[in-house]
């Protein structure tokens, strides 16, 4: 592993306080991340010339202190001599991968004794196991606040091929970081179960949930023409349907489908033979310009765009889709901040070299979060934000989701075909009219910067 291949950053929580990057110290059979001075990672070792590593799979943490998932189930809130299978689901195949994992909301440092990936067979039974290494060791200890980027593993990925990534924690620790709403089902073993790394059987992971604990992103090695775009957003990226008018938990049907709009974006370029991986960078109730509070809503979205974004392995360009909790949720922004807010994206993106794409918000007068307790104020608000994202000329394209899913008859509200309950996110057939919106010539386009 190389000293840039690990980074730590500001998390909004009172555990740092200011922009990080780990120091390793090599013990027996551990390696050790603690922090020192600024920096962004750098490019990945195989450069852009040849085969070099491409983001295939993320997930954004989110916080450690929520109690319960999306779907309101228990989350642990200690950890003690037990194992985590997260099922996660590539976008882009290969033949070597690598596993990033995360401290990054800990409150204490945590020690990741044994790490493997397999196929997901059903369930949490897997298969092919392979073993993760870090700098040539099978643990690694993570200051709070850090994160660890494995070394490469030899494993063939298959596009849209569940993966199981299992981490036996030993020690004693304080709740996991996490990603809040993952809409798929992964599984852990009860405390003092030891280390199921290995293990093919499902029988020991007797819980379930619907959060991926500790494991934030999976590059795979890929050819010298590919790269990746980042989704970045709220729920609506992160691809949440609510049951209820007030949105929580999360409608269970939709697990483990892949629907979400970025996983539909990724099968049209699949199909179009365009070598670009999509993944995601959405956070539910996340803002562009506020921090949440709690932190299950993550820190705000200029704060957190360089390290869920521009950060990621071989990532040419971001599309936006973000703003509609500023709107909606208190402290509320205006207009002019929104405008102010995408303008700093936008110029940090050029200053990165990345393209960047910003989508309209979606019309929300009508749901009883982000809606009917605020209007008028936000709905006044949102057809300013839009009008200046289809006029200004700053970014390098633009998506109008809000033309693409509104009621004709009533642009302040969702067509109710696009709708879930809530009247806040789109329903599956919302996600599918998104991913269809999105011009594929103009994301291809992203492939000629260095990545």
């Amino acid at each position: 592993m190389k000293f840039s291949d690990v980074t730590t950053h500001t998390t909004g929580q009172s555990i740092s306080s200011a922009w990080r990057v780990p120091f390793v110290v090599a013990t027996a059979g551990t390696m050790v991340l603690g922090a020192v001075q600024p920096a962004l990672t750098q490019a990945p070792e195989f450069g852009c010339g040849g085969e070099h590593f491409v983001a295939s799979w993320a997930a954004s943490p989110t916080d450690s202190i929520t109690p319960l998932d999306a779907s309101g189930g228990a989350v642990p809130m200690t950890v003690n001599n037990q194992t985590f299978r997260m099922v996660i689901t590539p976008h882009l195949g290969g033949t070597q991968l690598r596993v990033r994992l995360t401290n990054r909301f800990g409150l204490t440092p945590v020690t990741f004794d044994t790490v493997s990936v397999g196929d997901q067979v059903s369930g949490a039974a897997a298969a092919n196991i392979a073993p993760v290494l870090f700098d040539g060791k099978s643990s690694a200890t993570l200051a709070a606040g850090a994160d660890v980027l494995s070394d490469p593993v030899p494993f063939t990925v298959a596009s849209f091929g569940p993966l199981a990534v299992s981490i036996h924690v030993a020690d004693p620790v304080g709740p996991p970081t996490k990603h809040w709403n993952s809409n798929a089902t992964s599984y852990y073993s009860p405390a003092g179960s030891g280390d199921l790394t290995g293990q093919s059987d499902p029988a020991r992971f007797t819980s379930t949930t619907n959060s991926w604990f500790y494991v934030n992103a999976l590059d795979v090695l890929a050819p010298a023409q590919t790269r990746a775009i980042v989704a970045f957003g709220d729920s609506i990226t992160d691809g949440f349907v609510g049951t209820t008018a007030v949105a929580v938990p999360a409608d269970r049907a939709v697990a483990d489908t892949n629907g979400r709009y970025p996983d539909l974006l990724q099968r049209r370029l699949d199909a179009a033979r365009i070598p670009l991986s999509v993944v995601n960078a959405g956070i539910g109730s996340n803002r562009l310009l506020t921090s949440g509070e709690p932190l299950l809503l993550g820190p705000s979205g200029l704060s957190r765009f360089a390290r869920d974004a521009l950060e990621q392995a071989g990532v040419s360009g971001v599309l936006v889709q973000e703003g509609i909790n500023d709107l909606g949720l208190p402290p509320q922004a205006d207009a002019a901040s929104m405008i102010a807010g995408y303008q700093e994206l936008i110029t940090t993106a050029r200053r990165h070299g990345k393209k960047i794409w910003i989508g309209t918000l979606l019309p929300a007068s009508d749901a009883v979060v982000n809606g009917v307790t605020l209007a008028p104020r936000s709905e006044t608000d949102r057809q300013q934000i839009n009008t200046w994202i289809r006029n200004q000329t700053l970014a390098d394209g633009i998506v109008d989701f809000d033309a693409a899913l509104r009621d004709p008859a009533n642009p302040a509200v969702l067509q109710e075909v696009y709708a879930s309950p809530d009247r806040l996110h789109p329903n599956p057939a919302g996600y599918r009219a998104m991913a269809e919106t999105i011009q594929l010539s103009m994301l291809e386009g992203s492939r000629s910067p260095a990545c």
